[in-house]
Order: structure tokens, then C-alpha cells, then sequence
């Protein structure tokens, strides 16, 4: 009976991990494909049309946060595009995009700061150096640094990360800790999946170079 029950209690086992890791690898998909679509409006839709596609992102990112509640993944791509929605958007009009995207990510923070490369402490130091400070918006050089810090300390070889410190330092004035930045950010090494990303995050760090080179 004993042998009976503790090979009940291993299938049962077995089959939850079978279950979960199913439940991960169709979350991942859709990130994936979720990736793939942010990815063709920032990069390859011209410029005057984008605005109009980020509210299409904007409602699937909601649906695969609102599947996956307890994720920090979804949540980090919820952020990553309202941010581009209202960097898109501009003026006055986009800081409850932007404070949108804040919160967002700080909730991701604290489910998985480590999640997608520490995406969500990425956002928010992007965040907070893009947005104008007080009295109009939120945005802190201070508190941009800090997440970006700990971004970093939590993947110091991550593409985007070393990136958005790079163009962070540019409008810091710091130009040779910028080019170091850049440069480290171009020998990250290539996301499986993610190649479209990739190549237009290394055309915006070579844009970048030419700015302190010129």
C-alpha cells in the first residue's frame, strides 16, 4: 500500500511539472511573439504611424499580464510599451503613459527583479531620466542611476541594460563612460528569438557612437 501510495504521490508529481513547464513554455511564446510585434512598430514602422499601433500592444500586453498574474515577464513588457507609447505619443499627454509603465514595472520589481535581463529595473531607469522632473513630471537623474545600477548588477553583460546606460551617460554629459557603455552593450551576446531587437538596438547604439564621435 505504502509502494502504491508514493508512486501516486510521483506521477502526480511528475504530471505537475509536466503541467508547468507546459504553462511556461507557451507564457514564453506568447512573450516571444509579443516581442516580435513591439519590435516591427519601434524599429521598422515609420516614425508619423506608430503612435497609432502601440494601443493594439498596449490591450495584448494587458491580456497575457492579466494570464499570467503572477509573472514579472508580461509586466515587463506591459512597461516596455507603454514607455515606447509614450515616447511615441510626446508632450504633456503621454506622463499618465509614462507613470502607467512606472508602476507597472515597479510591481514587476518586486516579483522577479531578475526577470528578462532585470527588464523592469531597465524600464524604470529609463523612466526616470526620459520623463521630466518636477513640477511637471516624475523623472529623478538620481533615481534613473539607481535602477540602472542595480540593473546592472544583476546582468552586466545584458544588451539593453548596458545600452540605455549608455545613451543614460550621453545625456549626462559623460561621454567617455558613455562610449564604454555602448561598446560593451555591441559585444552582448545575441538573444535567441529576439534577432529583430537585437539588430535594432545595435543600429540606435551605433547612432549613438556617431553622436560622440562627431
Amino acid at each position: 500500500m505504502k509502494k502504491r501510495i508514493l508512486l501516486a504521490g510521483i506521477g502526480l508529481a511528475t504530471l505537475l511539472q509536466v503541467g508547468a513547464a507546459a504553462a511556461a513554455e507557451e507564457m514564453g511564446t506568447a512573450i516571444s511573439d509579443l516581442g516580435h510585434a513591439w519590435a516591427k512598430v519601434y524599429y521598422l514602422t515609420p516614425e508619423k504611424q506608430r503612435e497609432a499601433q502601440y494601443p493594439a500592444l498596449v490591450a495584448q500586453a494587458d491580456a497575457l499580464a492579466r494570464q499570467y498574474p503572477a509573472k514579472a515577464e508580461p509586466m515587463v513588457w506591459q512597461a516596455i510599451i507603454l514607455s515606447s507609447y509614450a515616447g511615441a505619443k510626446g508632450g504633456l499627454g503621454a506622463l499618465d503613459l509614462a507613470e502607467k509603465a512606472r508602476d507597472i514595472a515597479m510591481a514587476a520589481v518586486k516579483i522577479d527583479e531578475k526577470a528578462l535581463d532585470a527588464g523592469a529595473l531597465t524600464s524604470l531607469g529609463v523612466l526616470y531620466y526620459k520623463v521630466p522632473g518636477w513640477p511637471i513630471g516624475f523623472g529623478s537623474d538620481k533615481k534613473a542611476k539607481e535602477y540602472l545600477d542595480r540593473a546592472l548588477a544583476i546582468a552586466p553583460g545584458a544588451l539593453d541594460v548596458n545600452y540605455f546606460y549608455g545613451d543614460f551617460m550621453i545625456e549626462q554629459g559623460e561621454k567617455a563612460k558613455a562610449r564604454e557603455f555602448l561598446e560593451k552593450a555591441l559585444q552582448a551576446p545575441a538573444r535567441p528569438g529576439r534577432e529583430d531587437a537585437d539588430a535594432g538596438r545595435k543600429q540606435e547604439i551605433q547612432e549613438d557612437l556617431a553622436k560622440l564621435n562627431g
